[in-house]
Protein backbone atom coordinates (compact mmCIF):
# COMPACT_ATOMS: atom_id res chain seq x y z
CA UNK A 1 0.00 0.00 0.00
CA UNK A 2 1.28 3.46 -0.89
CA UNK A 3 2.14 5.88 1.94
CA UNK A 4 1.52 9.61 2.24
CA UNK A 5 2.43 12.33 4.74
CA UNK A 6 0.16 13.17 7.68
CA UNK A 7 0.57 15.96 10.21
CA UNK A 8 -1.69 16.19 13.28
CA UNK A 9 -1.62 19.36 15.36
CA UNK A 10 -3.32 20.16 18.67
CA UNK A 11 -3.22 23.31 20.81
CA UNK A 12 -0.31 21.66 22.67
CA UNK A 13 1.70 21.26 19.46
CA UNK A 14 2.57 18.55 16.97
CA UNK A 15 0.95 15.24 17.96
CA UNK A 16 1.96 13.16 14.94
CA UNK A 17 4.01 13.67 11.83
CA UNK A 18 4.99 10.95 9.43
CA UNK A 19 4.16 8.56 6.65
CA UNK A 20 1.03 6.42 6.87
CA UNK A 21 -1.06 4.09 4.71
CA UNK A 22 -4.38 5.63 5.78
CA UNK A 23 -6.12 7.77 8.33
CA UNK A 24 -9.75 7.37 9.39
CA UNK A 25 -11.47 10.28 11.09
CA UNK A 26 -14.92 11.12 12.38
CA UNK A 27 -16.13 14.10 10.35
CA UNK A 28 -19.38 15.94 10.96
CA UNK A 29 -20.97 13.80 8.24
CA UNK A 30 -19.59 10.47 9.51
CA UNK A 31 -16.38 8.50 9.19
CA UNK A 32 -14.03 9.28 6.33
CA UNK A 33 -10.91 7.36 5.33
CA UNK A 34 -8.08 9.05 3.52
CA UNK A 35 -5.46 7.13 1.55
CA UNK A 36 -2.66 8.06 -0.82
CA UNK A 37 -3.95 9.82 -3.92
CA UNK A 38 -7.03 11.23 -2.18
CA UNK A 39 -8.50 14.23 -3.96
CA UNK A 40 -8.17 17.65 -2.34
CA UNK A 41 -10.65 17.73 0.52
CA UNK A 42 -11.61 19.65 3.65
CA UNK A 43 -14.04 18.72 6.41
CA UNK A 44 -14.85 19.70 9.96
CA UNK A 45 -14.36 17.00 12.58
CA UNK A 46 -16.61 15.93 15.41
CA UNK A 47 -15.68 14.03 18.57
CA UNK A 48 -14.86 10.46 17.65
CA UNK A 49 -12.33 7.74 17.07
CA UNK A 50 -9.35 8.30 14.80
CA UNK A 51 -7.03 5.64 13.47
CA UNK A 52 -3.74 5.94 11.63
CA UNK A 53 -2.45 2.89 9.76
CA UNK A 54 1.34 2.66 9.75
CA UNK A 55 3.20 -0.45 8.56
CA UNK A 56 -0.03 -2.44 8.51
CA UNK A 57 -0.94 -1.63 12.14
CA UNK A 58 -3.63 0.75 13.33
CA UNK A 59 -2.87 3.30 16.03
CA UNK A 60 -6.10 4.51 17.63
CA UNK A 61 -6.90 7.86 19.22
CA UNK A 62 -9.77 9.84 20.64
CA UNK A 63 -10.11 13.21 18.89
CA UNK A 64 -12.40 16.16 19.50
CA UNK A 65 -13.32 18.94 17.11
CA UNK A 66 -11.24 20.55 14.41
CA UNK A 67 -10.76 19.94 10.71
CA UNK A 68 -8.90 17.82 8.18
CA UNK A 69 -7.52 19.04 4.91
CA UNK A 70 -5.98 17.22 1.98
CA UNK A 71 -4.05 19.47 -0.38
CA UNK A 72 -1.74 18.18 -3.11
CA UNK A 73 -1.46 14.79 -1.38
CA UNK A 74 -0.55 16.19 2.05
CA UNK A 75 -2.93 15.63 4.95
CA UNK A 76 -3.17 18.07 7.82
CA UNK A 77 -5.39 17.46 10.83
CA UNK A 78 -6.00 20.19 13.41
CA UNK A 79 -7.94 19.03 16.46
CA UNK A 80 -8.95 20.57 19.77
CA UNK A 81 -7.86 17.46 21.67
CA UNK A 82 -6.20 14.17 20.81
CA UNK A 83 -5.29 11.22 23.00
CA UNK A 84 -3.77 8.05 21.64
CA UNK A 85 -5.16 4.86 23.20
CA UNK A 86 -2.00 4.20 25.19
CA UNK A 87 -2.23 7.69 26.75
CA UNK A 88 -5.80 7.42 28.02
CA UNK A 89 -6.37 6.82 31.72
CA UNK A 90 -9.46 4.64 31.52
CA UNK A 91 -10.41 5.18 35.17
CA UNK A 92 -10.26 8.94 34.72
CA UNK A 93 -12.39 8.63 31.57
CA UNK A 94 -14.98 6.58 33.49
CA UNK A 95 -15.08 9.26 36.19
CA UNK A 96 -15.51 11.96 33.52
CA UNK A 97 -18.40 9.96 32.05
CA UNK A 98 -20.14 9.77 35.45
CA UNK A 99 -19.64 13.52 35.98
CA UNK A 100 -21.02 14.32 32.54
CA UNK A 101 -24.06 12.10 33.13
CA UNK A 102 -24.73 13.90 36.43
CA UNK A 103 -24.23 17.27 34.74
CA UNK A 104 -26.76 16.24 32.07
CA UNK A 105 -29.29 15.23 34.74
CA UNK A 106 -28.78 18.58 36.54
CA UNK A 107 -28.82 20.76 33.39
CA UNK A 108 -31.45 23.47 33.33
CA UNK A 109 -30.71 25.36 30.12
CA UNK A 110 -30.17 24.32 26.53
CA UNK A 111 -26.56 25.51 26.78
CA UNK A 112 -25.93 23.37 29.88
CA UNK A 113 -27.49 20.37 28.13
CA UNK A 114 -25.29 20.81 25.03
CA UNK A 115 -22.11 21.16 27.12
CA UNK A 116 -22.99 18.06 29.15
CA UNK A 117 -23.73 16.07 25.98
CA UNK A 118 -20.38 17.10 24.47
CA UNK A 119 -18.51 16.10 27.63
CA UNK A 120 -20.37 12.78 27.74
CA UNK A 121 -19.58 12.04 24.08
CA UNK A 122 -15.89 12.79 24.65
CA UNK A 123 -15.76 10.55 27.75
CA UNK A 124 -17.50 7.67 25.96
CA UNK A 125 -15.13 8.01 22.99
CA UNK A 126 -12.09 8.00 25.28
CA UNK A 127 -13.35 4.87 27.08
CA UNK A 128 -13.97 3.01 23.80
CA UNK A 129 -10.54 3.96 22.41
CA UNK A 130 -8.77 2.98 25.65
CA UNK A 131 -10.17 -0.54 25.25
CA UNK A 132 -8.42 -0.89 21.87
CA UNK A 133 -4.92 -1.20 23.32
Amino acid sequence: MKNFNIEIVTPEGLAFSGEAESITLYADTGYVQIMAGHTDYIATLDTGRMSIRVDGKDRYASASGGFVSVKNGKVKVVVTSLEFADQIDEQRALEAKEKAEQRLRDAKTDAEIEIAKAKLKRAITRISVAKLI
